[in-house]
C-alpha cells in the first residue's frame, strides 16, 4: 500500500472497516456521521500511507486516528450546540425585555457577596482591577500560594452559586468552566 498498490488498501480497508466503523459510532452516536469519519480516516490513511510507520501495528493506527476524528467531530457538535443556545438565549432576552446579561451580573455579584472578605479582596484585586498575584499579595501581606489558593475557591464559590441559580443559564457555566 505505501507504494500505492490499490488493492493492498483495498484488503485493509474491508479487514478494518468494520470495527473501525463499530468504534466510531460507539462514540458519535449517529451513523451517517460514523460512515462521514470512517471515510475520512481511510482517506487519511490513503494520503499519508507512506508516513505509516511499518513497525507500528496499523490497526493501532487505524484506532487512534477515528478515536481523534471522533473527537473533533463530538467538540464540533458541542461547539455548535453551545453557540444555537446562546443565539437561542439572545434571542429570549430581547423579547422579554429584561436584560439577561443584568439578571447574571446580579447573581454573579450575589456569589461574590458571599465570598469571605479576603476572598472578596482577592478576587477584586486580581480579576477586576488586574493585579498579579504577587501585587496582590504584597498589597495584603499574604503569601502568592495563599492568593492563588483564595482565588481558585473563590470561582469554585462563585461557580456554585451561579449554577444555582436558573436565570444564569448554559452561558454562566460554559465561562466559569473554561474562564
Amino acid at each position: 500500500m505505501a507504494e500505492g498498490d490499490m488493492n493492498s488498501f483495498d484488503a485493509i480497508y474491508w479487514k478494518y472497516y468494520k470495527a473501525v466503523h463499530g468504534n466510531i459510532l460507539k462514540l458519535v452516536q449517529d451513523n451517517a456521521s460514523a460512515e462521514d469519519i470512517l471515510q475520512d480516516v481511510f482517506l487519511s490513511l490513503w494520503e499519508n500511507r507512506e508516513k505509516i510507520d511499518v513497525a507500528r501495528s496499523l490497526a493501532g493506527w487505524l484506532f487512534v486516528t477515528s478515536y481523534n476524528r471522533s473527537m473533533t467531530f463530538l467538540k464540533k457538535r458541542l461547539r455548535e450546540k453551545v453557540l444555537s443556545n446562546v443565539v437561542e438565549q439572545d434571542a429570549v432576552e430581547m423579547t422579554i425585555g429584561q436584560s439577561l446579561t443584568d439578571i447574571r451580573l446580579n447573581e454573579l455579584e450575589k456569589a461574590v457577596s458571599k465570598l469571605s472578605p479576603q476572598k472578596q479582596k482577592v478576587f477584586y484585586m486580581c480579576k477586576l482591577k488586574g493585579l498579579s498575584y504577587a501585587e496582590t499579595a504584597d498589597k495584603l501581606k499574604i503569601s502568592r500560594h495563599t492568593v492563588k489558593e483564595y482565588l481558585a475557591a473563590a470561582f469554585q464559590s462563585i461557580k456554585e452559586q451561579m449554577m444555582k441559580s436558573p436565570s444564569v443559564g448554559l452561558v454562566a457555566w460554559f465561562f466559569l468552566k473554561f474562564y
